[in-house]
């Protein structure tokens, strides 16, 4: 019998059902448990055994140590977790991910799985066309569960028979006698595949296989298994690409975890593999030598995992030391840019309105910053100063409409989601509030080049005009300050606007007294007309601002009131 390329593409079409089993799979069970595994992260990280047995429980539920660590870095991405929690987490994940090669090897090994997955999907159908979003959450775990193990069954039926293709066994014992260094090949060729492949479980599946069928030893077996613990770090990697320093420091800490552990294995290679055969041996005895086979890589994977986090739980100030030495805080750009929420991260949607709240109250602070440069031009003289300055707000202007723009289609794609009647309100009102804020930016731009106009008029404000514009400015600054406390507030928190709405009675009737008083100055010949426009413009666009402000500090109030109802 020879293998054809028909055979091949079978095979990879099972791993194909294999992989998008697990996907859906996983992402069915966050979507039922998504809120749940948010409280579960924030509140039982307090301590780094609590932490662990989180990152053990919640991966051990959605069968995914990179879902796991890509949600990890999305919360440390979005400050919900400190680094040293997100380490604790990351160790708790890898023990956590173990779990997935003992269903495959309970199951997909002794069990025909497959045989079952038609019937099982039979029970799926009614949950997938529920109108309940729960219940279709539901349907697409069970279809997952389904799709996986139809995938599984695939690849056992077609990886090719070695007994009756010599050849292909000849290739593969070309690379198996060559005692440490065939290991170490081995451990390179797990790693470079679970990056490919995206999923350390589809590279067990194979690993599983590949001994089961006598393709390889055991001892091969387990450095594969090594280098897929190594692979899989790199999703989460991927996804902090984009992300803020911490963040990518989450992530770096879960390969500088998982390298540190295979270093040491490989140096005790030996007597480990020795421990793993008494457990399994003692414990896990069958005359099934595919079985037998399955357990013992299964027993190594798990082991190997929770001797690792025995030994490094200890040490997670020096892992978080050395993430820190080798990912250094870049240098705060002149030029503001997206900090919570990024191309990169895939979270619950839960998560996503947390992150655009955050990336919410931050446009708010740079915008407050931006009103502060306009404060500094009103009074800066050199030239150089002057257009270095007036530059600079130009750039944050535009920055602040790209803000705008990037807030609100990560928005509007979270909004496409399934999201409870009460979030799609809420991310309305955020949606608001960022347009508004821009707007507030807006005005910020116009301030300055009332004020660049004014500059190149060769005109200078009168003493007592000057006085006006830094009261009205001082209002102004204070309805911003209170605009970023409203921000800042937590949502289950109401918000007292009458003091934002003082403010800005007091911005109105300042506004109102001094446009009476500057018809009065230019008929009384103490400023021409031209100074006079230049003034009333200044103020009249921080009134407008201060309308804007009220906007903001309205829709963040409203959506408060609803949840705190």
């Amino acid at each position: 019998m020879e293998y054809t390329f028909y055979d091949f593409l079978k095979l990879i079409g099972g791993l194909g059902l294999f992989l998008y089993g697990m996907k859906i799979m996983s992402e069915g069970l966050q979507k039922v448990a998504g809120d749940r595994l948010r409280s579960i992260l924030t509140a039982m990280t307090t301590n780094r055994v609590t932490g662990m047995l989180t990152g053990v429980l919640i991966t051990a539920l959605i069968q995914s140590s990179s879902a796991t660590t890509v949600m990890v870095v999305s919360f440390v991405n979005a400050g919900l977790l400190t680094l040293a929690e997100s380490i604790t987490v990351i160790m708790g994940a890898n023990v956590g991910t173990t779990v997935t090669a003992w269903i495959i090897s309970i199951f997909g090994f002794k069990v025909n799985m497959a045989a079952l997955a038609l019937p099982i999907l039979a029970i799926a159908l009614p949950f997938i066309f529920s109108k309940k979003n729960k219940r279709k959450s539901i349907g697409e775990f069970i279809f997952g569960f389904s799709f996986l193990f139809m995938g599984l069954g695939f690849l056992k039926d077609n990886a090719p028979d070695l007994g009756a293709n010599p050849d292909m066994l000849a290739f593969v014992q070309n690379y198996t006698d060559m005692g440490f260094m065939s290991i170490l090949l081995f451990l390179f060729i797990g790693t470079i595949l679970t990056m490919v492949v995206q999923a350390s479980a589809a590279t067990m599946a194979i690993t599983l296989i590949m001994c089961a069928n006598g393709w390889i030893s055991v001892e091969l077996g387990a450095a594969l298994v090594l280098g897929e613990n190594i692979g899989t770090t790199i999703t989460a990697n991927i996804a902090a690409l984009t992300a803020n320093t911490q963040a990518k420091r989450a992530a770096m800490a879960h390969l500088v975890f998982n390298v540190f552990g295979v270093i040491w294995v490989l140096v005790l290679f030996t007597p480990f593999m020795s421990l793993v055969n008494w457990v399994v041996d003692t414990f896990f005895y069958t005359d099934n030598t595919a079985v037998l086979v399955s357990y013992k890589l299964s027993a190594f994977h798990s082991i190997f995992n929770v001797c690792n986090v025995l030994v490094l739980i200890w040490f997670v100030k020096l892992i978080e030391r050395t993430v820190c030495l080798i990912i250094h805080p870049k240098e705060e750009d002149d030029e503001p840019r997206l900090r919570f929420i990024t191309s990169g991260m895939l979270s619950t949607a839960e998560l996503s309105i947390i992150q655009g709240r955050k990336e919410i109250h931050l446009f708010g602070e740079r915008i407050y910053r931006m009103f502060g440069m306009v404060q500094e031009l009103l009074h800066t003289d050199k030239n150089e100063d002057f257009n270095k300055l007036f530059s600079r707000i130009e750039k944050y202007e535009k920055i602040s409409d790209n803000m705008e723009l990037e807030i609100g289609n990560y928005l509007n794609e979270v909004s496409e989601g399934r999201l409870s009647s009460e979030s799609k309100i809420h991310i309305r009102s955020m949606l608001r509030e960022v347009t508004e804020i821009e707007s507030i930016g807006d005005s910020c731009y116009n301030l300055a080049r009332t004020i660049n106009r004014k500059r190149q008029s060769n005109q200078e404000f009168t003493e007592k005009q000057y006085e006006h514009i830094h009261f009205m400015l001082q209002l102004t600054g204070e309805s911003l300050k209170q605009m970023i406390v409203t921000l800042e507030k937590p949502e289950h928190q109401k918000v007292d606007l009458n003091k934002t709405f003082n403010i800005e009675d007091q911005i109105n009737n300042y506004r109102n007294q001094l446009k009476s008083q500057n018809i009065i100055d230019v008929n009384n010949k103490e400023y021409d007309y031209q100074l006079g426009v230049f003034y009333m413009d200044l103020i009249s666009e921080c009134e407008k601002l201060g309308d804007y402000v009220v906007n903001v500090v309205e829709a963040g109030a409203d959506v408060k009131e609803r949840r705190a109802v």
